[in-house]
């Protein structure tokens, strides 16, 4: 009997609408906490939008740099497969 294949999970990719949407009600959700525990409204509402452009552009900035990397990765990956061709190369002549 054959064993079940693992299912291979699709990766999640969060548009940015949706994004937008966790933070700003992360931030709605700092501002209710903050004005009823102590702050005013104003001091609220700033702090829970900083919040909110804080988680927003984290995420914008950690899409960029995880392209960059992927990129650095590629071409690393082709520096040393290019050596192990030469590698391989150099053996097979030989007999190796």
């Amino acid at each position: 009997m054959n064993s079940p294949e693992p299912v291979a999970r699709p990766a999640l990719q969060g548009s940015p609408a949706r994004r937008i949407a966790v933070a700003v009600m992360l931030g709605g959700l700092i501002f209710m906490t903050l004005w009823i525990m102590m702050f005013s409204m104003v001091t609220s509402l700033l702090i829970g939008a900083g919040c909110c452009v804080v988680i927003v552009a984290a995420s914008s900035a950690s899409d960029m740099i995880e392209m960059l990397l992927d990129a650095v990765a590629a071409v690393l990956f082709g520096v040393v497969a290019v050596i192990a061709a030469i590698f391989g190369a150099i053996f097979s002549v030989f007999g190796f």
